[in-house]
Parts: structure tokens; C-alpha cells; sequence
């Protein structure tokens, strides 16, 4: 099933342009991935049919339905419908031009728009360049004199509930060697997103989800945990260097933890001896019969005797639960700062799963 729709001509495209630079609303409409009924009515006033009409469309299918449209080229029809009612810029690509190439093209326009209207209000004399011409605006002096009567700064601004739509680096003419566009729109939704938390947190005087300071791989991690598509995740394995599995286990020990989490599946370290100590009497104070099961103590990590069932310290001062899957350490779920509690959680788990 194809739907084919013409593509503007080269002097219906400049048409187009120019009424669309003439006004700013429109390109500001465009951005917020809208189409405003007044940039149609102004394309058709330029000449300019920006939506297609029934006769534009021609629905080609191979099925026997004697309809026209049959099914599935109606089909068709509505969802390209919704895809041009939420992105503006699917109609303009199909028109035959791509966003990038369209806001370039409009952001000349406007300079030299801009350009123009500048040398018509010009003055007929210009001064000339041996004579200084007086400074204008406000002298320093009086403007630090009158701080006292400057209005408060309004409030922050509003948190949005989401970020808005990312950009479209997918064009119709081919990226330059050694850039993926479909990594570029990842990595700019992917900073979007943090911005918007980060702004939470100051909103809130709180401290950020996430620090900046993080190694290469842990914002790999990061991301990949963020934006589980397959085609990502892959991508992320690669570029890293890691096998697929490594990457796995590091995703699902940052979504019980973060970095702290991340840390506790990669590294092994030996606590002080006193943690250690009062944890195991924890633990025997804490049990219902005083008698918790045999643990084997290496490190920072204790396993369960004849149970493939794993304890990790971490350096953040909790227990996280791990569990043996196909020969490896896998974290199976959310930490605890009472051993005691982490392990009848952890032996819980167990049960169900054996």
C-alpha cells in the first residue's frame, strides 16, 4: 500500500517562504510544531496549495477492494492525517523540503528581510567617520544610583510537565559522514529531559536526580536506562566497547540505584570491620528465632549458603539484593539499610522464583 503526494515546484516553495518569513507567528507556530490556519490562508494567497486535497492524493494498493480509496489506502489516509496534526514539518518533508533545510532557507530570509528594512530607515546623511557620534543610553552612574527603585524580579518560571518535541535532524538530503541523525534527535530529547529535572530540583531547593559529574560510562548507563529501545541500547553496547550482557546487568542495577547502585555491581571493597560486626548482630536480633541463615562473608558481599542469593554493601550504606542467573550476579531488587530486612526480602524472592 503507497500514498504518493505531489511535491511543491521551486517558485511555489519561494512563494511560500516569503509569506511564511513575513511573519513571525508563523515561524514561531512552526516551531511549536503547529499549523496555524492563517499560514494556509496566506500560502493560498501567495499561490500555494499547502494541504493537499483529495485529488492530490493518489492511493495505490495491490488488494481487490474495488472502493477508491479502498480500505487500507483510507487507512492510510487517517494516519498520515494524525501525523501531519502532530508534526507540521512531516506535511512541509513531504512537500519536499526537510525542517533543518526549511529553517535555514527562513532564517536567510529573515537576515536579509532584516538587512532591508534597515538600509530603508537609514538616514539620507551619514556623519562622518572623523566626527564622534554622542554615546546614548543610561550613564553607569545613574543607573547603579537607581537600583533602589528597580521593580522585584518576577517569579520563576512554571515547570512544564514535559518536554516539548525534540528536533528533527532526519532530512531528506543524506548526513555527513560520520553523524547519525537518529543519535542526535536521541541525545536531544535525552537533554531536554535532564533540563527539565534539573529545574525541577532548583524549583524544589532540591538536589538533582542525577549529578553532572558522570564518567562516560555511567551516562551510557544512563541513557540506556532512560531510552530502552532496542536500536539505542545497541548502538550504546557498540560505542562503549561492552558486550551486551555487561550493559544489561549495569541498566538494571541503575534503575534500583543510579550511580550508588552502578558501583555495587561493578566493584567489590572491604568495609570496616565494625559494619560488618553490628550488621551480623542485626541480623541476629532481628530474626524471628535468632538463627538467620549461613552466610559466606567475602568482601563487602555475603551469600546465602545453598541458596544462589547474594548481599551487597555499598558505599552508600545499604544491602542490595542479588540473585545468580545464568552463572552471573544479577541485581534482583531495591536496597535496604537494615540487612536484616534485605535478606528476608531477598530469601522472599527466592521462594517465589524456586
Amino acid at each position: 500500500m503507497s500514498l504518493a503526494i505531489p511535491v511543491l515546484s521551486g517558485a511555489e516553495w519561494d512563494r511560500l517562504l516569503n509569506a511564511v518569513a513575513a511573519r513571525a507567528g508563523h515561524i514561531a507556530a512552526l516551531l511549536d510544531r503547529d499549523m496555524p490556519t492563517e499560514l494556509v490562508q496566506d500560502a493560498m494567497r501567495a499561490g500555494v496549495r499547502l494541504l493537499p486535497s483529495a485529488n492530490d492524493l493518489e492511493p495505490s494498493c495491490s488488494c481487490p477492494d474495488w472502493g477508491y480509496p479502498c480500505k487500507h489506502g483510507a487507512a492510510l489516509c487517517y494516519q498520515v492525517a494524525r501525523l501531519l496534526d502532530e508534526d507540521p514539518f512531516v506535511l512541509l518533508l513531504m512537500r519536499g523540503r526537510g525542517e533543518q533545510q526549511l529553517l535555514d532557507e527562513l532564517a536567510h530570509r529573515n537576515a536579509a528581510r532584516a538587512a532591508s528594512q534597515a538600509t530603508a530607515s537609514a538616514p539620507a546623511s551619514v556623519p562622518s567617520p572623523r566626527t564622534p557620534t554622542p554615546p546614548t543610553g543610561t550613564p553607569a552612574r545613574e543607573a547603579f544610583a537607581a537600583r533602589a527603585d528597580l521593580p522585584p524580579l518576577p517569579g520563576p518560571p512554571p515547570l512544564p510537565e514535559r518536554t516539548g518535541h525534540p528536533p528533527v535532524f532526519a532530512t531528506s538530503q543524506p548526513a555527513e559522514p560520520g553523524i547519525d541523525p537518529e543519535a542526535l534527535e536521541t541525545l536531544g530529547a535525552d537533554a531536554a529531559e535532564r533540563a527539565r529535572r534539573q529545574l525541577a530540583a532548583a524549583l524544589a531547593n532540591d538536589t538533582p536526580p542525577n549529578p553532572s559529574d558522570l564518567t562516560e560510562w555511567q551516562d551510557a548507563v544512563r541513557i540506556a536506562a532512560e531510552h530502552p529501545q532496542t536500536e539505542v541500547f545497541a548502538r550504546i553496547a557498540e560505542s562503549t566497547g561492552r558486550p551486551l550482557i555487561d550493559l544489561a546487568q549495569a541498566v538494571r542495577a541503575w534503575s534500583y540505584g543510579g550511580t550508588a547502585a552502578l558501583a555495587v555491581l561493578e566493584d567489590s571493597w572491604t568495609p570496616d570491620p565494625s559494619i560488618l560486626t553490628r550488621a551480623r548482630a542485626s541480623l541476629a536480633e532481628d530474626w524471628a528465632d535468632g538463627r538467620p541463615p549461613q552466610l559466606r562473608a567475602w568482601r563487602n558481599r555475603w551469600t546465602v549458603v545453598g541458596r544462589d542469593r547474594q548481599l551487597r554493601y555499598g558505599r552508600d550504606g545499604r544491602w542490595y539484593p542479588y540473585g545468580k542467573e545464568d552463572g552471573a550476579w544479577w541485581p534482583i531488587g531495591q536496597p535496604d539499610p537494615d540487612p536484616a530486612t534485605a535478606l528476608a526480602a531477598l530469601l522472599v524472592l527466592h521462594d517465589r522464583r524456586s
